[in-house]
């Protein structure tokens, strides 16, 4: 049981220092070695847990770029009240709430998707699933808004669940550009705007 316990937690730290590495640095300048060096444990541990770096990688999508995003972006959105002003709340409030470091370094799954989305089928169906889960959630509280008489009836819901999604990434990826939150601000008036639109 400790035994266990104890390669779990060298998993975790193994992983916890590989999303960091890919986050700052970048999937493919970050190596093994590198990983390693930042747990201070020995190759051989890592190779007791993940067989190479692409085992390594769909389990960092799959453990803590997903976290991320369902404890942001989805969990949220099955919250009980007003659908529309869900909707709202989560989007606005995610982009208010980013420290420095995440508005200076972008989405971690967004990078991955630019960076390594095409290269791999392992990457890309972990990376899909997100986009997936992420999407049915919206739609989800779309529909229950257009139930409850919150959102207009007559929108696509998946159509607007996926314009939400890249437009909320994409502005994540623009604001890598800027030192301040201008551009960011102003994407937050053009999406009150939007969801304006489909209020009813």
């Amino acid at each position: 049981m400790q035994q266990e316990l104890k390669s779990e937690i060298t998993k975790q730290l193994i992983i916890d220092k590989a999303f960091n590495l890919f986050y700052k640095d970048g999937f493919k300048t970050t190596s093994i070695d590198k990983i390693m060096k930042e747990t201070t444990l020995s190759k051989g541990a890592f190779y007791h847990h993940y067989k190479n770096k692409k085992e390594l990688g769909t389990a960092v999508i799959s453990l803590k770029v997903k976290k991320r995003v369902v404890d942001g972006m989805i969990a949220p959105l099955l919250n009980s009240g007003n659908a529309f002003k869900i909707l709202e709340t989560v989007f606005i409030n995610r982009l208010k709430s980013f420290p420095f470091i995440d508005k200076q370094n972008g989405c971690p799954m967004n990078n991955l998707i630019n960076e390594i989305g095409n290269t791999e089928i392992a990457y890309q169906q972990a990376l899909k699933s997100i986009i997936e889960e992420w999407k049915t959630a919206l739609v989800n509280v779309i529909e229950r808004g257009k139930n409850e008489k919150s959102i207009n009836t007559n929108i696509d819901s998946t159509a607007v669940a996926i314009y939400l999604i890249s437009a909320f990434e994409g502005i994540r990826g623009i604001r890598k550009l800027y030192n301040d939150d201008a551009i960011l601000n102003e994407y937050i008036k053009g999406l009150k705007l939007y969801l304006n639109q489909i209020k009813n």
